[in-house]
């Protein structure tokens, strides 16, 4: 079932999680919830306060879709080993229309629970390191705009309050 996506700046996004605890169907069928509304919002990777869900749980695929086998699914996530750097353009689901450019390591390795709470750790490069990274802050209440400068992230928000204000967000 698709989850509507959580807006800046509801409260939700900026909290930290608590850690899942509880592997069960009810986890599963939210997993399945959270690919089913990150595949309709055309994301590569989702976090469960993006659908208002305080959980320590995110879900990534990097080919939006086309490869079932490159569903991940992170609960109780933490990077383990991170090097190199890559400067890229980056946007948010939760901040439709707003992109600006992040530092973010060039590789990452992550530890991590699947749905049925199984131990698995990866490797990932690239644009998979770059979702590793944006889907784990999101689980300590940081988004994307926390890494911009002051200024663009001030910018970033005055536009949405003004989009508030004109009842379009």
């Amino acid at each position: 079932m698709i989850q509507p996506i959580v807006k800046f700046p509801a409260p939700v996004l900026a909290q930290e999680t608590p850690r899942v605890e509880k592997f069960d169907e009810e986890l599963e069928k939210l997993v399945d919830n959270m690919f089913e509304s990150m595949y309709a919002a055309e994301g590569v990777g989702l976090a469960a306060p993006q659908i208002g869900r305080s959980l320590r749980l995110a879900v990534i695929d990097v080919t939006v879709g086309k490869n079932p086998e490159a569903r991940l699914v992170l609960a109780n996530p933490e990077i383990t080993h991170f090097e190199g750097e890559q400067r890229e353009e980056e946007g948010c689901l939760s901040l439709p229309g707003f992109r600006g450019h992040v530092l973010r390591p060039s590789f990452v390795t992550v530890r991590a629970q699947n749905a049925k709470g199984e131990e698995w750790e990866m490797r990932g490069e690239g644009l998979l390191a770059r979702a590793f990274c944006h889907e784990i802050d999101h689980l300590y209440g940081v988004l994307f705009i926390n890494h911009l400068s002051m200024l663009k992230r001030d910018l970033i928000r005055r536009r949405v309050r003004k989009l508030q204000k004109a009842g379009e967000w």
